[in-house]
């Protein structure tokens, strides 16, 4: 049985400090507010279901218990009523009333009812299913108990949690507001359906190591943390590229993983230090087959969370992910933005001056190729607003990608971008030992010059390249960046805990 508290309760609220005494009141009354071993038998939903299509005033003779959350309370005369709740809120949970009567639970339990029971308390009530005169399918109680004391009042519809508040106190925005609970929903729909476009084309999910000895598989930084058994410094992944290829190597042809990735960055409205990611791989497939791959995933995504490829964003608006998407190249792109026209070959110092014309900054490490990327950035992103596939990035800025099958000096990628921000990413993968490791070796004159997010030589990962890596093309896709383009929300918001800084 629950303890005592030993803390001062006389400097709080005057809902949190009465909420205490009625806690303190039970507990002297020997009564747990917090009891093991309630004896449910139905859940309200089961109620709902079986009973649904009852005629008003009817009573079935059937003795049932029941729990759930208390969201409506009025309990005043010989006749209480209490709306309970399982699940979330609005249409994403089941509500059913109870009635607590003088005749049916006797004076002592109705007069507790009255002094004990909260908004928000955890409620169990045993009693008969029926329907009241207005029709109302109810339980008539004989007995009640109290499953979990409310120590904290719920927002009142009034006053509602702020957006910073929704964040921080998840669990409470899960109980007061729909949106919450159907953005969880979705993204357990999302997952599930990435899953089962990929096992249903023969893609077998594997999980790798979250700490690594080296960071790499993407260009950022790591969080580092220590390992006191073995005095070794551990980085948290930033992406599991390098050990999917090692299965690829090891034999198996169609890998995925779906995880967290953890990037030592900042956060904003697209980007968390912390997300969710698909990456996958396929032999003997490049680019041209990632894409289609990808398009399949999300649209079949759409078409299992909203029955159709228009996503239906929370405010009501639609966003078309149907058909084929457009295509574009980032230097036809870039050339179309800027009235010049841009490509490979274009010197540092035209692009340089282009960049200071448009204040885009110029760090020490960039080559044509980053500074390329970024200008692209800066005059292209926001304009993709349909979904649309910008291809054939600079060799410079891609390590891990094969080079262009034409154009030299280019690198077989796509990124794809979906409402402006760039959602996936897929490759034509390098696959030659030698040429990855003079790529591993251009990172680090780059980290020699001050690129905080190049890549490490990782001689493992070049042992198994040289056993034998078959051409493939690789995926890697944002779960929460996809939420954000069927829901029409922000990162934190299709995150279910998402990182916050800590309260002041």
């Amino acid at each position: 049985m629950s303890t005592e508290p030993t803390a001062d309760t006389d400097d709080l609220p005057e809902q949190l400090r009465v909420r205490r005494e009625k806690r303190a009141r039970l507990l002297e009354q020997g009564v747990d507010p917090y009891p093991v071993g309630v004896a449910r038998t139905h859940s309200l939903a089961e109620i709902r279901t079986g009973y649904g299509d009852l005629e008003p005033d009817q009573a079935t003779g059937v003795q049932v218990g029941v729990t759930g959350r208390v969201i409506f309370l009025r309990n005043s005369g010989k006749l209480c009523f209490v709306t309970l709740r399982e699940g979330g809120a609005g249409d994403e949970g089941v509500e059913l009333q109870a009635m607590i009567s003088l005749a049916g639970v006797g004076a002592d339990a109705l007069a507790a009812f009255k002094a004990d029971v909260d908004l928000g308390d955890h409620l169990f009530v045993h009693g008969e299913v029926i329907t009241s005169r207005r029709g109302e399918l109810s339980v008539l109680a004989d007995s009640w108990r109290l499953t979990a004391k409310a120590l904290r009042p719920l927002p009142v519809a009034h006053r509602p949690l702020s957006e910073e508040n929704r964040v921080r106190q998840r669990y409470v925005d899960l109980i007061v507001r729909p949106q919450a609970r159907r953005t969880v929903e979705m993204r357990a729909a999302v997952n599930a359906s990435v899953r089962s476009v990929l096992t249903g084309r023969g893609f077998l999910e594997v999980e790798t190591p979250m700490l690594q000895l080296l960071h790499g598989g993407a260009a950022a930084r790591p969080f580092v943390t220590h390992m006191n058994a073995l005095d070794l410094d551990l980085y948290l992944r930033i992406a599991p590229e390098l050990y999917l290829k090692r299965c690829v190597v090891g034999g198996i042809d169609r890998v995925f993983e779906v995880n967290r990735n953890f990037r030592n960055e900042g956060t904003d409205s697209t980007h968390s230090p912390e997300f969710a990611m698909l990456e996958a791989y396929q032999t003997y497939s490049d680019y041209d087959g990632m894409a289609e791959l990808t398009r399949t995933l999300i649209q079949q995504a759409a078409i299992t969370v909203f029955g159709s490829t228009t996503a239906v964003h929370a405010d009501g608006s639609q966003y078309d992910l149907g058909g084929e998407w457009e295509s574009i190249t980032l230097f036809g792109a870039l050339s179309e933005a800027v009235g010049e026209q841009i490509d490979i070959t274009t010197p540092m110092s035209d692009l340089v001056a282009l960049a200071e014309r448009l204040d885009v900054p110029v760090a020490p490490h960039y080559g044509p190729g980053k500074l390329a990327e970024e200008l692209f950035e800066a005059t292209v992103v926001d304009r993709l607003q349909a979904p649309t596939f910008v291809r054939d990035f600079p060799a410079e800025t891609s390590p891990l990608v094969r080079g262009h099958r034409t154009v030299p000096g280019l690198a077989e990628k796509w990124d794809l971008y979906l409402r402006g921000a760039e959602t996936a990413t897929g490759y034509s993968e390098l696959v030659d030992p030698v040429v990855q490791r003079d790529r591993f070796l251009q990172q680090a004159r780059f980290a020699g010059l001050g690129d905080a997010e190049a890549m490490v030589l990782d001689e493992d990962f070049l042992r198994a390249m040289e056993y034998g890596l078959p051409p493939m093309g690789g995926v890697g896709m944002g779960i929460d960046r996809l939420l954000m383009a069927l829901t029409g929300l922000g990162i934190r918001e299709t995150i279910l805990f998402p990182f916050v800084r800590p309260a002041d």
